[in-house]
Order: structure tokens, then sequence, then C-alpha cells
């Protein structure tokens, strides 16, 4: 999963980033409102995290912007508790809000809980054949035994699994597994999806020449 973060508090920016990549995400970071909107406009994110205080511009012009072209669910963060601007983020687009102070577990929490949604899901677990997805827990299991993935092969399965039933392209794979600052090769898509295989079962995944790859059940 591949989020962007928006914040202009250098120190916030920093933690959150941390915090979400030590979770398995790829993160891309925005310092203010434009920067923000230019990103978030660029590339396919699986969510935005989002200040509403910003320079340039505020996290209501960037949501305001950005839902006239994108439907990338946004969680708003606000130092403002009233009512009023609760609303007026949730009114203009946003799917979900956390106050600051927040606590980190929370925010990682409603990030998770908007992007099932955007998806269809209500659960945090995705049964998936013999397979069980826990996205909360990062923990896959087959029956009783738990397998052991890396961070990526996890992320991987997740996207396969919330697209499942759908080709998703080697483009989508890679821009979802590695944010901005990763340098990575093209072909190690096909390495983590043969690894995933491996000890997945190889009928979970097919092959779809020139398309990219489907998750079955």
């Amino acid at each position: 999963m591949r989020v962007l973060v928006v914040e202009d508090e250098p120190d916030l920016l920093s933690t959150i980033a941390q915090v979400l990549r030590e979770d398995g995400y790829a993160v891309d970071e925005a310092a203010d409102g434009q920067e923000g909107l230019f990103k978030a406009t660029s590339w396919e994110y699986d969510a935005i995290v989002l200040d509403l205080l910003m320079p340039k511009l505020t996290g209501w012009q960037v949501l305001d912007a950005l839902r006239k072209t994108h439907k990338t669910p946004v969680l708003i963060l606000t130092a403002r508790d009233g009512v009023n601007d609760r609303v007026r983020g949730l009114d203009g687009g946003a799917d979900d809000y956390l106050s600051k102070p927040f606590h980190l577990v929370e925010l990682k929490a409603r990030l998770r809980a908007i992007i099932r949604r955007s998806v269809g899901l209500a659960s945090s677990e995705m049964l998936i054949g013999e397979l069980a997805v826990d996205t909360k827990a990062k923990t896959v299991r087959r029956g009783d035994t738990q397998l052991l993935l890396t961070p990526r092969e996890f992320s991987l399965l997740e996207l396969l699994a919330l697209h499942r039933g759908q080709v998703v392209s080697r483009t989508q794979i890679y821009e979802s597994l590695f944010d901005e600052n990763e340098d990575s090769l093209s072909n190690l898509v096909d390495v983590h999806v043969s690894n995933l295989r491996r000890k997945l079962g190889k009928d979970f995944i097919t092959t779809r020449r020139g398309q990219g790859y489907i998750l079955h059940d």
C-alpha cells in the first residue's frame, strides 16, 4: 500500500512517515499544500493523510482540487476540534478525520479503515480460499498454520487481495510497493510474486501475460 502524507510540521511529518513505513506502507511526503496536490494528482495512492492548516494551499483547497479528478481515500488531520471544521472537511470529500493531538495507533487504524471501505470491505480479515489475511495484525494463516511473509510480500498479497478477481498490472504493483525515495529495479515485482507463489501455492496467483497478475479464491 502506498500512502501520501501532507503535513507542514517537519517533526510530525517525519514521525508519521516513519511509523507507517514500519507498518509496511510505502510512504511519500509533502511539506505544504502545493507539493501535496502535485503529488496527489501525479501518482496513484491507496490513501492520503492530509493536514488542513498549511502554507501555499490549505488542506481544504487541496481536497477540493483533488476531488475534481481523484477518488483517493483521504484522512484529514486538524488542530481544530470544532464541529464546523469537521463537517466542512467531510462534506468536502474527506473520508475521515483525526484531531490533533492524536495517538499513532488510532491514525493507523483509521487509515486501514478508509482503505478497506474504498474497496467495499467491512472487516480487517479477508478470506481467500483456505487463506486468512489479516490487514490489522499483518498476518496470513492457512488453517491453523501461520505463514511467514516479509513486509513487502505481505503488502503485495494485501494489494492483490483487495483487488481479487481483477488484473493488477506490474506498474500498479511497483508503484504500490516502492515509494518515491526508493531506486528499485522493476524486475523486483517478478521476484516478489515468485516468492509469494512459493509460500502460498502456485495456483493462487495467475499471470496474465502482458497485463499483470490476478489473485483467485
